[in-house]
């Protein structure tokens, strides 16, 4: 998910209750299981597109695309809201909705001498959600090259893959001990706490989430208009059995044996 850098967290978490509720756990188990479930399927689907078309290779990878709109819908809603917060107070601390400071808490838990490690693993748990939908685009449209749906996914996927990568070092960075999250939203943890790092880290990733989430819904509004080629590239063709000819036994070719005539002459 978008989220501030590992300051702005430090802060949200200096005011949080050292408590955690069940239904933040609950929350954090629930959303890793859905990450794991998504990737599950997509190495799946991915292994049985080889060879010979399966049309239930079609409804998994279409499945897939649909869960990946619902997480990305809640994914980019937090980036908006704190966006919004920001506008409203450019110098206010920084804020998260109620449902996320409550998942970050849940995954908080895992090393709770790391203020920020919750709000680092969820976010990178978000994301992950995020590019498994629109690699499911990738998977769908595998034996339909050609379409612009393909092209569009393909550029999705390396985006999104390269935030991924961006989270990835955000969230280890603080779980092996640094200081200050490091990663290019960050400046590699060289800005200094304060209102010019929370924007920095605010905005760049709402940016990030909008673009990437702009590919997703041209994606899936080519898939739409192309639904039906994709789909055709699935169809099975139906088996025919062979219909052999009846074999025609050769003509028996009489031949006129010549009569012997006087004296034995021909």
């Amino acid at each position: 998910m978008g989220h501030t850098n590992s300051l702005i967290a430090m802060e949200n978490m200096k005011g949080m209750s050292h408590s955690v509720s069940g239904w933040d756990t609950l929350g954090a188990i629930l959303l890793t299981a859905w990450a794991v479930a998504m990737w599950g399927a997509v190495i799946a689907l991915a292994l049985a597109n080889r060879g010979r078309a399966k049309p239930w290779v079609f409804n998994g990878a279409a499945a897939v695309i649909g869960i990946g709109i619902v997480g990305q819908i809640g994914h980019l809603q937090e980036h908006i809201a704190q966006a919004g917060y920001w506008i409203q107070h450019p110098n206010a601390k920084a804020w998260m909705t109620p449902w996320g400071t409550g998942l970050a808490k849940g995954y908080g838990q895992v090393d709770d001498s790391k203020p920020t490690l919750g709000m680092e693993i969820l976010h990178l748990v978000g994301n992950f959600i995020f590019l498994a939908g629109i690699t499911g685009v990738v998977l769908i449209t595998a034996r339909a090259r050609k379409t612009t749906a393909r092209k569009w996914g393909k550029m999705g996927v390396w985006m999104q893959g390269i935030h991924g990568l961006e989270h990835v070092a955000l969230t280890l960075s603080v779980a092996l001990g640094a200081k200050k999250a490091i990663g290019l939203s960050t400046w590699f943890g060289t800005l200094d706490a304060g209102a010019g790092a929370a924007t920095y880290r605010i905005w760049w990733h709402t940016i990030a989430n909008l673009i990437g989430s702009y590919i997703f819904a041209m994606a899936v509004y080519h898939l739409w208009r192309e639904r039906a080629t994709v789909r055709a590239s699935f169809e099975v063709p139906a088996t025919v059995e062979p219909v052999t000819a009846p074999v025609k036994e050769p003509a028996l070719v009489h031949m006129n044996r010549p009569v012997p005539g006087p004296a034995g002459a021909v």
